[in-house]
């Protein structure tokens, strides 16, 4: 039975033993340093922070338009007999576009040459009543146009030119000239048809100039003057390499607060009126300290970029500024001429080991 005793106590001496050794290894802490040892360092690719002259981009939308652009307007009643021209015609300044018929204007004509020489005799036999103006050497030839002028007015001869000059301007008006050379669009009228005073025609577009109108926000008409250059993107695509300058910036912000800024295309490739297209706007910026777009990240809405230490990360918080779409202004939290991350930081930690594979461009 002793023996029994002495074997239950040496296993629970056992257990004991063990136990212990248990709890010691479970309370010895292990050193940091350790533990970022068996951390593989993150593959990082860098760029420097640079002070330069900086490129603001401003983005708009906007329609491409004719510089001359006009709509062809009727001046008087009539039925249309001759339409000389289709969409898409080329026409010069003064070419006949239509025809009105014009019976009436050239029996009108007709009347008020046929008065103005009736009153043209009556002025005439009223100068005979003068002899002593008329038939005087010694009368100056201004007394003389003073007393033309008098009986003129006298006689109806006055009255009778002007009811003359009105006919010939309805005969001109039967004839629908182009005001300015250019191309034919939207005619709205039909051979036959009855047009009254201030009917459209059509529209002459000059095809020669193309403009862009865009609206910019207020906030960024500061960065914006005449001769600045811009970049001209048609939304239909196809088009590349499209450039303009602007050259008028209206003095008015509208009710949305954007302000209208106008771009002469240097080049318009085959852009059409009417079509939409994005215009990008270069502002220089002088002297600002920039990084590629890539280096910066945010963390809990705050702009970070992380720089290099001993092999380490290094979280740096920042103040942003400009956007180019390439790089971005840094106003407060960073130098120039240092090291920044630029590929795997959306994850870093700060003073995260790190191994940098090469420079980026």
């Amino acid at each position: 039975m002793r023996t029994q005793h002495v074997f239950y106590l040496l296993i629970f001496l056992s257990g004991f033993l063990i136990a212990c050794a248990e709890e010691k290894e479970k309370g010895e802490e292990i050193p940091m340093e350790t533990f970022r040892e068996e951390v593989q360092p993150t593959s990082v690719q860098t760029s420097r922070s640079q002070r330069k002259s900086f490129d603001y981009l401003i983005n708009a939308t906007g329609k491409i338009e004719a510089s001359s652009q006009v709509m062809v307007i009727v001046e008087r009643q009539g039925y249309l007999v001759d339409l000389t021209v289709s969409e898409g015609d080329r026409v010069q300044e003064g070419h006949v576009l239509a025809m009105l018929d014009n019976s009436d204007s050239k029996f009108a004509l007709e009347k008020a040459q046929v008065e103005l020489r009736s009153r043209m005799a009556a002025f005439e036999n009223e100068k005979l009543g003068y002899p002593t103006i008329y038939d005087n050497p010694a009368v100056t030839v201004e007394t003389l146009a003073e007393w033309d002028s008098r009986l003129k007015a006298s006689s109806g001869v006055l009255t009778a030119e002007i009811s003359l000059r009105e006919a010939e301007m309805e005969i001109e008006k039967s004839t629908i000239k182009a005001p300015i050379s250019g191309t034919v669009a939207d005619v709205q009228v039909k051979t036959g048809s009855l047009v009254n005073a201030g009917d459209e025609v059509c529209e002459i577009i000059s095809l020669g100039q193309l403009e862009m109108r865009v609206k910019v926000l207020e906030s960024d008409i500061n960065f914006i003057s005449n001769g600045q250059t811009a970049e001209i993107y048609p939304v239909s695509g196809g088009e590349e390499g499209l450039r303009g300058q602007v050259i008028a910036i209206n003095p008015k912000v509208d009710e949305n607060g954007l302000v209208q800024v106008t771009i002469k295309l240097q080049n318009q490739g085959k852009l059409l009126p009417g079509m939409n297209a994005r215009a990008i706007i270069r502002a220089p910026q002088n002297d600002s300290l920039v990084v590629p777009k890539q280096a910066v990240v945010y963390r809990s809405g705050r702009p970070v970029v992380f720089t290099i230490e001993n092999n380490q990360a290094i979280w740096n918080y920042v103040e942003v500024g400009k956007d180019n779409g390439k790089e971005m202004e840094i106003l407060d939290g960073l130098t120039a001429d240092v090291e920044v991350i630029v590929s795997n930081n959306v994850q870093l930690a700060h003073q995260a080991p790190i191994q940098i594979l090469n420079e980026a461009m």
